[in-house]
């Protein structure tokens, strides 16, 4: 169970709200000199030429590049999937996409934009599958290990494994 802040619940569950809900992401992978951090909301201009916004969180700088997150589903027999989609504004994304061997890991967490160092939900790292992409948008398939969903502990208390239980 998730415990969320009063006000990121009157944010989420409003008609109307001046508080925004803002997703940053954290792209990582061992081939990548520094982790890509990318948000959903312009909060704060940086530069004008060339025209940059970002997210300031816990000290880290998330710049914003359009993305679109579909949040993970949380179903019983199947691991969390999700869709991530970036606009391909400045076109270098498409390269370093193709230069990776193995999938990056992506890993999601949900501030509110007037508390952008308070995080209120991690979603833990998934791995970056199925890249589609033209000249505009980079979309890729978000998804976790099939271990997550396995069943704890794994053995079952049943007369076939433990007869001593039911005598």
């Amino acid at each position: 169970m998730r415990v969320l802040s009063l006000n990121f619940r009157q944010a989420l569950f409003s008609q109307e709200s001046g508080e925004v809900p803002i997703f940053l992401l954290t792209i990582t992978h061992a081939e990548l000199e520094d982790p890509i951090y990318l948000t959903t909301d312009p909060t704060s201009r940086l530069s004008e030429d060339p025209l940059i916004y970002a997210t300031t969180s816990r000290g880290v700088e998330f710049l914003y590049a359009g993305v679109d997150v579909t949040l993970p589903d949380e179903q019983d027999k199947a691991p969390p999937a999700s869709k991530l989609t970036i606009a391909n504004v400045t076109r270098e994304l498409i390269p370093l996409a193709r230069s990776v061997s193995t999938p990056p890991s992506v890993k999601i967490e949900a501030v509110l934009a007037s508390a952008p160092d308070d995080v209120e939900m991690i979603w833990p790292a998934m791995d970056m599958s199925n890249l589609t992409y033209d000249a505009s948008f980079l979309q890729f398939d978000l998804t976790m290990d099939s271990l997550v969903t396995e069943p704890y502990p794994s053995g079952t208390f049943s007369p076939a494994y433990f007869p001593g239980l039911f005598s």
